[in-house]
Order: structure tokens, then sequence, then C-alpha cells
């Protein structure tokens, strides 16, 4: 039997970008036990002062998150801001349609904004374009960003909060292409809707970001078109285009599962290609970058969902839990945002806590990691600097929607600063493992410091509160020589290998 190998070069020269550390991001919506019962809950024995569960806080901590997209997600589409400021006990009981609960606004924008300070986070706030618009997003950025001396300043002042709260990412709206939505708008509609709305609030702050809505995956029949209509109106006025997508494993097809990362490789190329176009035909100078601000794996709890009872307050929804092949799908997600690290500049895994997320707890118990937390956390802690482009030959296969899949999913970055490289390497192949040979000699008198393994015979396998099954180690296999690294990656494997400057 020939061993499989595989060969790369990773270069100091080879330069992507530098890497903007929001594509670490994650997000927080009104669904499920995200927010109650997930990030707060006062009654909990871990809970703080303000009702914030401290040991979610330190999880989120370990991963590093530097933003968090808030308060949706299809809910935004018919939230009023409003009902979340102020008095507690002044704050009305709403119909939540998008997901079908009671909204009860014990938690809102001050109340998020102090979580995510003491998580080390900063917050990506979007605005309701699907029942309302240009005045109450104006209004919103004035309560949140405005020092003071005006009505909406003087109210946030009046709540408690003396100084702004200066949100600088603001999503205007949320997948607005989807008949799903609430306030649903054709292309030509959101378009102008997004630059009137981009206009306001860039009055009221200049130094704000704008991120407008992209197609909600790749399957929607207006792909592409939505996004270039979008552009053709708001191309001078935002920032960002969003990308979202989710995928899964219904057919337990784990070889074409691992290879879906290719179909979102097409989808950013198809993006950038698309905003390239409209850039080109307005004759600007100005490059719209991506914001993949919803992205994960999510199929999990479709069944239990449709058992919801409509109008209980913060029922389980989304809860899926995630094996080990779904965490090689994540690992191989992240890398994909290097890859593209020059145009992809905000990811948000979605969610954060509970609902389809790296987190999980019980409501009055304990929280654990899911096995998706630890690729995030890795490519969070050691995705770092500049991205490289990795020369890479590999052997291939065909699965049953792609074909020429390299069994080797990589990426490198360097962090100049650390004098650190890292390669992150998935082994896709099911049966046996990858031989690596990696070419690092632009890299002088550099050392091994960690291999990283994540690895588990069963692919299903799963993570509890009561059983870690699935957790990395670090006894990988590498040496480097001579400016070579030989690794072995064993079969379906997430690998970190770390490298230091002696």
């Amino acid at each position: 039997m020939t061993t499989l190998k595989a060969k790369m070069i990773v270069d100091k020269d080879f330069r992507i970008s530098e890497i903007d550390e929001r594509i670490y991001g994650s997000f927080i919506e009104h669904l499920g036990r995200a927010v109650y019962g997930g990030l707060y809950e006062p009654d909990h024995p871990e809970a703080d002062e303000n009702g914030f569960r401290k040991d979610v806080i330190e999880l989120v901590k370990q991963l590093d998150v530097p933003i968090v997209r808030y308060p949706g997600g299809n809910m935004v589409s018919g939230y009023n801001w409003e009902d979340g400021v102020g008095p507690r006990e002044q704050r009305p009981r709403r119909l939540e349609l998008a997901w079908r609960t009671i909204e009860t606004n014990e938690l809102g924008t001050n109340e998020f904004a102090d979580w995510a300070k003491l998580v080390n986070s900063e917050v990506m706030m979007a605005v309701n374009l699907g029942t309302r618009g240009i005045d109450a997003a104006r209004n919103l950025i004035e309560y949140c960003n405005h020092p003071g001396g005006t009505y909406y300043s003087d109210l946030r002042r009046k709540h408690g909060y003396e100084k702004p709260h200066n949100i600088k990412t603001w999503c205007l709206g949320n997948e607005m292409d989807g008949p799903w939505q609430i306030g649903h708008k054709t292309a030509e509609e959101y378009g102008r809707l997004a630059l009137e709305t981009a206009k306001a609030m860039k009055l009221v702050d200049n130094s704000i970001e704008l991120v407008a809505c992209g197609s909600s995956n790749t399957g929607m029949p207006t792909f592409p078109q939505y996004e270039a209509t979008t552009l053709e109106h708001a191309y001078e006025a935002v920032d960002y285009i969003s990308l979202h997508q989710y995928y899964g494993n219904k057919s337990n097809d784990p070889a074409n599962y691992l290879a879906k990362t290719l179909d979102m490789e097409h989808f950013i190329k198809t993006i950038i290609s698309t905003c390239d176009y409209v850039k080109a035909k307005k004759r600007s100078r100005k490059t719209i970058n991506l914001s993949f601000d919803e992205w994960n794996v999510w199929y999990h709890s479709h069944d239990q969902d449709k058992q919801i009872e409509p109008w209980s307050i913060a029922p389980p929804q989304l809860e899926d839990v995630y094996n080990f092949e779904d965490a090689l799908l994540v690992g191989s997600m992240l890398m994909t945002f290097l890859r593209h690290s020059d145009r992809v500049k905000i990811a948000c895994m979605a969610q954060l806590i509970n609902v389809i997320a790296p987190i999980m707890t019980e409501t009055g118990g304990r929280a654990w990691k899911q096995t998706i937390f630890y690729p995030y956390a890795h490519v969070s802690a050691y995705g770092r600097g500049v991205a490289l482009q990795p020369v890479v030959s590999s052997p291939k296969y065909d699965s049953k929607d792609f074909t020429d899949v390299p069994y080797l999913d990589t990426a490198a970055v360097y962090n100049e600063e650390k004098q650190e490289v890292t390669v992150f390497a998935l082994n896709r192949h099911l049966q046996e493992s990858l031989e690596l040979h990696c070419d690092v000699r632009s890299f002088e008198d550099y050392q091994i410091v960690d291999h990283i393994v994540m690895e588990h015979d069963d692919l299903k396998a799963v993570n509890t509160a009561d059983s870690q099954a699935v957790q990395p180690h670090h006894n990988g296999v590498s040496v480097l020589d001579d400016g070579i690294v030989e690794a072995k990656l064993p079969k379906a494997s997430w690998n970190v290998i770390r490298l230091r400057k002696r």
C-alpha cells in the first residue's frame, strides 16, 4: 500500500495580507437560550451582580472573540430597539415573530454592551431594515455613539450610561433577500434603503463602518444579482457586503461533507468578482470587502425545532450537538477565511452560546465546550498576524458533489511580532494518515514548539456536560530538520503545527 504524501512550501514573502482579527468574531441573537439561560441567567449560582454567567464569560474569553454581532439575525427585522433600554420593569413583552416566541426585553443594547466589555469584545450592531428603517437607525446610533446634549444621547445618559458605547461596525439589516424575513425586500428596494440609511447613520457618526446585506446563501435564486444590484445603489456608502452559509451532513457522507469548503471558496470568489464588477462599472477607487457574518454547521436540531410550542420564553432552539466531523469542517471553514484574508475582513461564527454554538449550558447548571470549540480556539489564538499563501501539492479525491478535493486542506500564518509561524492542516482522508513534507526554509533558526492534534476513531463522537470525549492532544508527530518539517497527519484529523524562532 502506497503512503499518502503531500508537500507544501511556506515562505515569509508569500503574503496574502494582514489578518483582520474580526474574522474570529461571533454572533448572539435573541433566539432560543443564547441570551436567556446562556449569557444571562440571574438565578444561576455563577451569576454576577448583573445576571451574567461567569462560567460562560470564562469560556468566551478562552475563544478570544474580538467582535460579536447583535441582536440578530432574523429577529432584528421585527425588533424595536427602544423596547430593550431603560428601567427593566417598564420594558414591554413582545411577540417575537421571526422565531415565534415571547421576547421579555430583560436584556437589551446597554446590557449587551456591558457583557461585551466583560469578554473583551466589541459589538457589531444590526439595525432593523425590515419593519423599520432610516429613522430608527439614526436614533439608535445617536443613542449609542453621540456623547450628549441631544435627545437620544441624553436618554442613554439618563439610563445610566454617561459615556457613549462607540460601536464602530454596523449591519444594515439581515438577510433582506430572504422571503422568510419580516419586511423582505427586492434588491432594488433594499439597495435604495441601505444607501439612504447609510447616509443618515454616517451623518451622525462618520467613523463607523457599514455592512450591507448580501445573499443569505449560495442557493438563493437571486444570488449573486442581489449583491450586484444592492451595490449599484449603495457602493460608495457601505464598506462590506455580508455572506451567510451553513453546512450539514444529512446524507451521512463524510467525504462529501468535508469537501464542502470548496463550495465556500466558490461563494467567496463569486462575491469578490461581483464587488469588483460594480467597482469597475462605477469607476470607483474604493474596494468593498467581505463580512462572512454567519457561518457554521447547522442541521442536527432541525427536527426537534419543529416540536417547539409557539409563544414560549427562551425555549431550547437550534441546539445542535456537534460531533467530531463537524469540528473538522469548522477548522476547514476557518482556514478558508485565512486564505481569503485580503478580502474577508469580518466573520462571525453563528452563534456563540447554546444556539448552534461552541459553548453549551444547562439552565441552572454546567457549561461545557462542544467539539467545534477547539478549532475555533486554535485559529483565534494562533491565527493572528499575516496570512501566507502556501504552495500545496496534495493527492485528491472525488466525492458526490465535488471533484479534485485535496486530502490536505491547509493555511499558514506568520506572527512577526512573536516570531512564530503556524501551519493549520486538515487531513480529509477517512482511512489513511498523510505524510506532510513542509518547506519552511525562509524561516531560519526556527523550531517546532507544539503539534496539536484532534483525532477520534468515531466521526460521530460528541461532547456533553459529563464527558469531553473529543478534545485535542499535544502529541503530534512532527520534526523540523534543515528547514523541512516532516509531519504525520492522522486519518481524519485537525492539526496545528507551531514554530517559533529559537
